[in-house]
Order: C-alpha cells, then sequence, then structure tokens
C-alpha cells in the first residue's frame, strides 16, 4: 500500500509581534510613564519645591498621557489594527 501522507516542512511563524522595533518602543513607553509618576512626587520629597505644584504634576500628566498613547499604538500595531495591515 502506498503512503498517501504528503511529507511538510517545518512550519514557520512569521507574526508581527517578533519584530523587535515594537519592543524598544515598549520601552520608551513604559519609560515614559515611571519617569511621570517619579516627577508626580518631587514637590513632597524636595521641600523648597512645594510651590510648584501645578508645573510638576502637569509635567507628569503630559508625560503619562504620551507614554500611555505610545503604549496603546505600539499593542495596536501588534495585533494588527494598525496603518500598515497587509
Amino acid at each position: 500500500m502506498a503512503e498517501t501522507v504528503q511529507p511538510r516542512g517545518p512550519k514557520t511563524t512569521d507574526n508581527n509581534a517578533n519584530q523587535t522595533h515594537y519592543y524598544k518602543t515598549l520601552v520608551v513607553a513604559i519609560a515614559l510613564g515611571l519617569i511621570g509618576t517619579f516627577i508626580r512626587f518631587v514637590p513632597d520629597v524636595c521641600t523648597a519645591m512645594g510651590q510648584q505644584t501645578f508645573l510638576f504634576s502637569a509635567i507628569a500628566n503630559i508625560s503619562m498621557i504620551v507614554g500611555a498613547l505610545i503604549a496603546f499604538k505600539t499593542v495596536f500595531g501588534i495585533l494588527g489594527f494598525g496603518k500598515n495591515r497587509e
């Protein structure tokens, strides 16, 4: 009896999540979020800067929002919802 099963080569997975530029971008986004978190508490630690609480809070909020937007854009790019969809 002849063999009817055809041998096939190894399965290759060339998906979108294996590209390193996504992970580099995620590291930058996480760093921005952490910087924003630490900047928020600078006036509490350095009491001489207590007068500039609004400035530090605004810088921290902007940094965290930019970091979150970059992270969401990168994650949606990994999932395939980005502009470069093939």
